[in-house]
């Protein structure tokens, strides 16, 4: 497992160099992680049995990122005119429907879907956008996945303390320290992509970031455990699906980009 997983971070270092130097391999990546995650995230409801309107999320799904790519807005906070929009076709799809049995469910979790993995996702675009943006999702891949690579391996050598074992069993108290731990040293080591930060402004912003990465992966262990599967896919060895490639920048992202636009900015 660790050689399957050193072997897929490899290849992804690599995807990840090439994303922030280019914008064509940026954009191509960033679509294909949203499909990818969107098509995970309706796979796993429907395992539940959960009637929901997968090819709509889908549809949707992917028209929030590509605005946000392409700069696309009719109005300012654009992609909430999309999810509102969202929220009316699907209540007519229900009326549509001779079972209303689930229609809350199935409404919800759609939306949600569209929310959680297609919208979040999008503030990367947003992130790289910004002033000095290259730089800025650089430092923000970095500390994210130094601190998800930190807590696998502190909690898988030296973990001893169960977390929140009814979510997850094998992550541990070690692997949340540790995890930290690699975010803060990350953090300050990526002083060249934010110029403009003390080294204690780097520290704690790492442990922000390094906080909230986790906050995200326990949230997508949390769905996994509520749809009783181990990956959200077995797209890459030893990582598991697209999900759980990118859950912990399902969080991050958002919060980065609200710091810097809105806090620092």
């Amino acid at each position: 497992m660790f050689k399957q997983r050193l072997i897929s971070t490899i290849i992804w270092s690599v995807v990840i160099f090439l994303t922030i130097k280019y914008q064509f391999v940026f954009a191509v990546c960033f679509l294909a992680l949203v499909i990818g995650g969107l098509y995970e995230f309706f796979g796993l409801i429907e395992k539940k049995g959960i009637p929901i309107y997968k090819y709509f999320g889908m549809f949707l799904g992917i028209a929030i990122p590509l605005s946000v790519l392409f700069r696309f807005e009719l109005t300012k906070g654009w992609e909430l005119l999309f999810i509102v929009l969202a929220l009316f076709t699907l209540f007519i799809l229900q009326l549509k429907r001779q079972d209303s049995s689930q229609a809350v469910a199935g409404i919800s979790t759609t939306l949600f879907g569209i929310i959680y993995v297609s919208w979040f996702f999008s503030f990367l675009v947003k992130v790289r956008y910004l002033p000095g943006g290259d730089g800025y999702l650089a430092a923000l891949i970095l500390i994210t996945k130094s601190s998800d690579i930190g807590a696998y391996l502190v909690g898988s050598r030296v973990g001893r303390h169960k977390l929140i074992p009814r979510i997850s069993p094998k992550k541990t108290v070690e692997g949340l320290v540790g995890g930290l731990l690699f975010g803060i040293l990350t953090a300050m080591l990526c002083r060249p992509f934010l110029p403009d930060f003390s080294y204690l402004h780097l520290a704690v912003l790492g442990l922000a970031i390094a906080l909230i990465a986790e906050l995200g992966d326990l949230s997508e262990s949390l769905i996994k455990r509520d749809c009783q599967v181990k990956d959200s896919g077995l797209l890459f060895p030893g990582l598991g699906g697209i999900l759980d490639l990118i859950d912990s920048l399902l969080f991050t992202a958002p919060a980065f980009y609200f710091y810097m636009s809105n806090i620092r900015g």
